[in-house]
């Protein structure tokens, strides 16, 4: 019989208690730099989710529902400030289970979800539930904004914590209750939701914490008691919740993947560039939505970008992703590892120029090492699919409009960067690229800002004032002339 370790969680927390799984099982949670154990998740199943969807639907009828918007703020500042407490161990826990380097998890999985958090009770003690506007026939119209009901919060393994606190913060500022399914590979950091969920005093089935596995996770998107689905992920698993969403008349949220560009013009510090290239470019050893993997060069400076795109990455150090120095950690799974390898293989076989990397480090755990590739066509299946790992394609362009096309022919439009010593020039490209957001000189998410993508990127905006509109409903009540 297999020991117990420390890190097991053998419970789910539904209806604000620690429970056993109706069915389901658990899932051995594997570190990334060792391709050992780290400990066991419980993992939930169908009759898991029904008990789940049924507290949530409960909640409104408590104390929850009875809650005006300071009251609820109130509470997430308590929910932040204990998720903040537990950062500094669950931004560990998650660079052990996904590879994320330390120094980029401290930030995202360490202080953003607070701090999202944060922002959305900042945001809804400001905000008037009722707008009384003058009628176009005389009289007056209440319309008035209430939560949109439960929330399935379906949530990836890439920035786990970041990525749920952005589905959390505008569900609950709007008075909704949420099941939270986190996957298996990374089930063991979501119990940071729960404990905090519990010690903020969150009132019974506001929030549920189920991780659970896609079988079980898509019988969660088809729920009857279930009124919306905000998701991350992949666009293949996006298309499906989309076609339920459509058949149900359910409203979605997707936030999927993405093949931004960081389009290099003529004047651009390549300095600047190459210093930037790590956080843009190859965040989360690769493992990033919204990554710059598209690196379109001026023919005329050409040479020099990938000269120096091939010199910063060959200079990146990749290690134990616990380690301070450490640029470049290993992917989240030997799944993942071989799918990336086997596009550096689509690489050297579609004529493309390995300038750097292109094999995998003699060591344990799941490591690719970075890898850039020049003179790629943007018909090459490394420019067109979402590889999700430390490879880059550099592709040549003459002139801004053919920038602008070939940055625009892409089934994805999710980030994107430009790079120019003129910010109003960066600023009039910008605008050109069909893309949910772009950094000038640099690309960093903003909380009070919308993100979210276009085309195959997903449906939908979260953060910033927008993110907490597609929690809440629209209803206007007709008042008669005096």
């Amino acid at each position: 019989m297999r020991e117990k370790n420390i890190m097991d969680r053998d419970v789910l927390f539904i209806d604000g208690q620690w429970t056993a799984p109706l069915e389901g099982g658990s899932a051995e949670v594997i570190e990334a730099a060792t391709e050992k154990p780290i400990g066991r998740a419980a993992l939930g199943g169908n009759a898991d989710m029904d008990a789940a969807v049924a507290a949530a639907r409960r909640a409104p009828a408590g104390e929850w529902g009875a809650l005006d918007a300071a009251g609820r703020a109130d509470l997430m500042d308590r929910f932040a400030a204990a998720l903040r407490e537990r950062g500094r161990e669950t931004a560990k826990l998650v660079s052990r289970e996904n590879g994320m380097p330390i120094t980029l998890s401290e930030g995202a999985n360490g202080l953003a979800a607070a701090s999202i958090i944060r922002y959305y009770a900042k945001l809804i003690r400001g905000l008037d539930v009722d707008d009384v506007r003058p009628s176009v026939f005389g009289g007056r119209t209440v319309v008035t904004r209430d939560p949109v009901g439960v929330v399935a919060a379906i949530t990836p393994w890439n920035y786990p914590q970041p990525l749920a606190a952005m589905k959390l913060g505008p569900a609950l500022a709007a008075g909704c209750a949420v099941v939270l399914k986190p996957p298996p590979e990374t089930a063991l950091d979501a119990y940071a939701f729960a404990e905090a969920a519990e010690a903020a005093g969150l009132p019974p089935g506001v929030l549920n914490v189920v991780p659970a596995d896609r079988e079980a996770g898509a019988y969660l998107v088809e729920h009857p008691g279930v009124d919306k689905v905000a998701f991350t992920g992949s666009t293949p698993a996006g298309r499906a919740i989309g076609t339920v969403g459509g058949r149900l008349l359910r409203p979605v949220t997707l936030e999927l993947g993405g093949k931004s560009v960081s389009l290099v013009a003529e004047d651009a510090d390549l300095g600047l560039f190459a210093a930037k290239l790590l956080e843009v470019s190859l965040p989360n050893n690769g493992q990033t939505c919204h990554a710059c993997t598209r690196i379109l060069a001026p023919r005329s400076r050409y040479a020099e970008v990938v000269e120096a795109v091939t010199e910063t990455v060959r200079s990146l150090v990749v290690g134990d992703p616990l380690e301070r120095e450490t640029q470049i950690g290993p992917l989240v799974s030997a799944v993942q590892r071989e799918r990336v390898l086997g596009y550096v293989e689509e690489g050297r076989r579609s004529g493309a120029r390995l300038t750097t990397g292109g094999g995998a480090p003699d060591r344990p755990g799941w490591y690719v090492e970075p890898t850039v590739f020049a003179d790629v066509s943007n018909s090459d299946r490394i420019a067109r699919e979402e590889i999700f790992g430390p490879v880059l394609a550099i592709l040549p362009y003459d002139g801004e409009d053919e920038a602008v096309a070939i940055a625009n022919d892409s089934d994805y439009g999710l980030g994107g960067t430009v790079w120019t010593a003129d910010e109003g020039r960066g600023i009039d490209l910008a605008r050109r690229i069909r893309t949910g957001s772009v950094g000038v000189n640099h690309y960093a998410l903003d909380f009070a800002s919308p993100f979210g993508g276009v085309k195959a990127s997903g449906l939908g905006r979260e953060l910033g004032p927008e993110g907490l509109e597609p929690y809440r409903t629209v209803k206007s009540i007709y008042l008669a002339g005096r």
